[in-house]
């Protein structure tokens, strides 16, 4: 009892310091690293990956069926009431004082029985089993098709989760910046009504901007740190655990980005070969039942010794077991079964229609995928480059309306209304800034560009 008390403590110990130092592990990576990292550490990807281990064992299973198939088998038999047989009284010889018509019971047998064998048997013709091995290859495609499609997922979440951190912090830089310029501008303000060169309703208004600004900074704070660890989850670390991203938000490069004019190539599309191997799939069920009316022809044999005894001594050597064997062949096949490898053949059939209507809805879906990812990039692009220049006016109105009031010719209300247009053009210019990035990754995916 203490020794395994000692064990369960050792390891509760050991699973606390593997997780302590989880979180406490800083991760450092460029958005590619952080992509290569989740294809070996996201969830989902850990179990698409163990999906293809259990499609090679399914493979594994099926070509297992051609193999000699080998049996042992052993048994031993108390008959604690042994076997009562009726034989007619005719049976027995006249003048055996026993009446013809009479049922006379006779017990055979010994109390003991025990046997021991082994059967094995060979598959020598069976078209179900080649059908089924032509289907372990589309088997396995299949899983690593699955997989393939997981890892275009992944991608495209992790990077708009990356995207979604590198404009966030970006956007806390500004806020920080604008905190303070208000402080700044709340004291100046302070001191002029000391002075007597202010009135006191101009601090209020100062006062009431700096705090809303002060509330927007700690909400985006909370919301950057959500972000946060919205990536690290996608990416598949501890969302506790330091995360550094070494790639910066290059604001010119999404300007120049452009929306393809391409059109959906359907066979550039993970989802379009997996529906190819699914046809195949339904096309092989279809003939596995068709040739189920075929005979099957195995190989098979048996050895086997048995041993009688009315003592308990089964296994003793000085009283004989008696071999039995056999060897043949078996020829077997299905004459009626009430159609139904017929309508599972139908089924099949049906499904490979379905299949072929999903491959051809899928085409026109992604034409309409590709058109509407290309618009809604165009969109951004130019709400991005409007939204740019509102920052910039924003800004300089901002500047002006400052200048004005520290000469004594504008008001504060001025100075509010302008840094109230600034917020909302630095808002609205990083939302515009993350949909463009969202709008590129998801055309790229629309085109089958992220491999």
């Amino acid at each position: 009892m203490k020794r395994t008390f000692l064990i369960c403590t050792i390891l509760y110990l050991f699973i606390a310091r593997t997780d302590a130092q989880t979180k406490d592990r800083t991760y450092q990576f460029t958005l590619q690293q952080a992509i290569e990292y989740a294809y070996g550490h996201q969830s989902a990807m850990l179990n698409v990956l163990l999906d293809e281990q259990s499609a090679n064992a399914r493979v594994n299973e099926i070509k297992g069926q051609g193999f000699p198939q080998i049996n042992g088998s052993a048994s031993v038999l108390d008959y604690v009431k042994l076997p009562v047989t009726v034989l007619p009284g005719s049976f027995f010889p006249p003048g055996s004082g026993i009446p013809e018509n009479a049922l006379v019971p006779f017990s055979f047998g010994t109390r003991y029985t025990s046997s021991a064998g082994i059967n094995v048997s060979q598959l020598l013709i069976d078209p179900t089993y080649f059908i089924g091995l032509q289907a372990t290859h589309s088997v396995r495609d299949l899983a690593q098709k699955n997989t393939i499609r997981t890892r275009i997922e992944t991608a495209v979440a992790v990077s708009k989760a990356y995207y979604g951190v590198l404009v966030n912090s970006a956007r806390m830089q500004l806020i920080n910046a604008n905190v303070d310029r208000l402080k700044k501008l709340s004291d100046d303000t302070k001191a002029l009504f000391d002075n007597g060169f202010s009135e006191k309703i101009d601090v209020d208004r100062i006062v009431l901007t700096y705090n809303n600004a002060v509330t927007e900074k700690e909400n985006t704070s909370r919301l950057m740190e959500l972000s946060n660890y919205i990536l690290k989850y996608q990416i598949g670390i501890n969302i506790y655990a330091t995360l550094n991203l070494t790639d910066s938000l290059n604001a010119e490069q999404v300007k120049n980005m452009t929306a393809s004019a391409e059109h959906a190539d359907a066979t550039k599309r993970i989802e379009y070969s997996i529906l190819q191997t699914n046809m195949r799939l339904h096309y092989l069920d279809m003939k596995r039942d068709q040739v189920g009316y075929i005979p099957s022809l195995s190989l098979n044999g048996s050895l086997s010794t048995l041993a009688y005894r009315n003592d308990e001594d089964i296994f003793s050597g000085r009283q004989p077991w008696y071999p039995t064997g056999y060897f043949g062949a078996s020829l077997t096949w299905s004459l009626f079964d009430g159609f139904q490898k017929h309508y599972k053949a139908q089924q099949a059939k049906i499904a490979m229609q379905q299949t072929e209507n999903d491959m051809n809805n899928l085409e026109n879906g992604l034409n309409l995928e590709v058109t509407t990812s290309s618009v809604t990039l165009q969109n951004a692009l130019t709400s991005l480059n409007t939204q740019e220049q509102n920052l910039n006016l924003a800004n300089e109105v901002s500047s002006v309306s400052k200048i004005k009031y520290n000469q004594g010719v504008g008001s504060n209300i001025e100075v509010i209304d302008a840094e109230t247009s600034l917020k909302e053009a630095q808002t609205n210019y990083y939302n515009a800034l993350y949909e463009a990035l969202v709008a590129k990754v998801d055309l790229d995916k629309a085109l089958g560009n992220i491999k």
